[in-house]
């Protein structure tokens, strides 16, 4: 495959995954579950996948290859069953974070007509397996330029509510910290839910054999993705809780358009067309990402060699994109909003403490190729501790 994505497009296409995959859509979900706390429960999740996305960072570095997680499980521990459940796990969190995502998709669409809910996510998926199936470099442009658009979306929204910032500033600082064990308990579910919307930065490392110069460009577009999402989350959470009673917040389909709708009193269908292209963004990377999975997985010899067929015009996983596309719409179809999010948060910490634990195997093995910077080892132990911490509080 062509390296033809340097580090400006690669930091969209990973910065557009992350905002396309929770702001939009699960904003709201989270405000339900934790109230005034939402800010906070973002923040909790944010510092969790900080840690790992660190974690990635050098890892990326060290194995620019697709298949990323596979690949490092196997460095370390150099066991086929474990780097073969592994990649199948995140390709399969991809998938499921795509389903969520074209569910979300409905929920926007909804602001312009109604229509029946299987057609447009039958049209929605079979054209984006389309794009994926048309190139990388063609794909990481559309995203990009989808990206662009759905940050200026979020800026738009925090600038048309940011006054009602003034009414949260009013209210005691306790009504924002946790009062006991049930306020916190509370907090953890809503950061499980949240770090839906933190996915992102480890689908990058999907597309490692695409991208120029990875031992320097990976760890930097990670942490620029990162840094940009969690300050837009953040902000975008504040004025949400701002302009809409909680109980509304928490109901609503298409969050960010009633948001506008309660701040502006105008009409949503600017706002919601935003909507619409960051969660087509936030799919699309999904399916791509999926696809460079298994086509890694294929050429190290863990899946049957047509899913590492590469077509001579597109240079793209042709047979690896079709399935994902497949399974993204089986999901889609099947499994509601919530618990699609659920699943993939699950999924990808499950992911997130072997990586962390990988790293901390790998560095014992050896330093860092030449040129590759090295995080401190407190950095994945505390990532695998945290990421464990918040899978089990959200079972328990």
């Amino acid at each position: 495959m062509r390296r033809d994505v340097g580090l400006t497009l690669f930091t969209l296409y990973g910065t557009g995954n992350i905002i396309g995959a929770g702001i939009y859509v699960l904003v709201g979900k989270v405000a339900g579950e934790a109230g005034l706390l939402a800010p906070l429960a973002f923040l909790v999740a944010a510092v969790i996948a900080a840690l790992t996305g660190l974690s990635y960072g050098e890892l990326a570095a060290r194995y620019p290859v697709s298949a990323g997680e596979a690949v490092y499980l196997q460095k370390a521990f150099k066991r086929r069953g474990l780097s073969i459940a592994v990649g199948l796990l995140i390709a399969f969190a991809g998938l499921v974070s795509a389903a969520t995502m074209a569910r979300g998709f409905v929920g926007y669409f909804d602001q312009f007509v109604a229509a029946n809910e299987a057609v447009i996510i039958v049209v929605l998926i079979s054209a984006l397996t389309l794009v994926a199936v048309r190139g990388i470099a063609e794909s990481a442009r559309v995203a990009a330029l989808l990206t662009v658009i759905e940050a200026g979306g979020l800026l738009w929204i925090i600038s048309v509510a940011s006054p009602g910032v003034a009414d949260l500033a009013a209210l005691p600082v306790s009504e924002f910290l946790p009062a006991g064990l049930t306020a916190w308990q509370g907090v953890f579910a809503a950061a499980f839910l949240a770090f839906f919307a933190f996915i992102g930065f480890e689908d990058m490392v999907s597309i490692a054999e695409e991208v120029r110069h990875p031992e320097r460009n990976m760890p930097r577009g990670i942490v620029l993705a990162f840094v940009i999402s969690t300050t837009l989350y953040l902000l975008v959470t504040i004025v949400s809780i701002a302009a809409l009673p909680i109980e509304a917040l928490a109901s609503s389909a298409a969050p960010l358009a009633d948001v506008y709708r309660a701040v502006t009193g105008q009409s949503v269908i600017f706002i919601s067309l935003i909507g619409l292209m960051a969660v087509i963004n936030g799919a699309l990377i999904q399916i791509i990402k999926a696809a460079r999975v298994f086509y890694g997985m294929s050429c190290n010899g863990w899946l049957p060699g047509f899913f590492g067929r590469v077509n001579p015009r597109t240079h793209t996983p042709i047979f690896a994109t079709l399935v994902a596309g497949g399974v993204v719409l089986m999901l889609a179809l099947l499994l509601p909003l919530v618990s699609l999010a659920k699943l993939t948060s699950a999924m990808v910490l499950v992911v997130f403490i072997l990586v962390n634990v990988a790293l901390l195997r790998i560095k014992k093995l050896g330093p860092p190729p030449a040129g590759v910077r090295s995080v401190p080892v407190w950095i994945p132990a505390l990532g695998a501790v945290a990421s464990a911490a918040i899978l089990l509080a959200a079972v328990w």
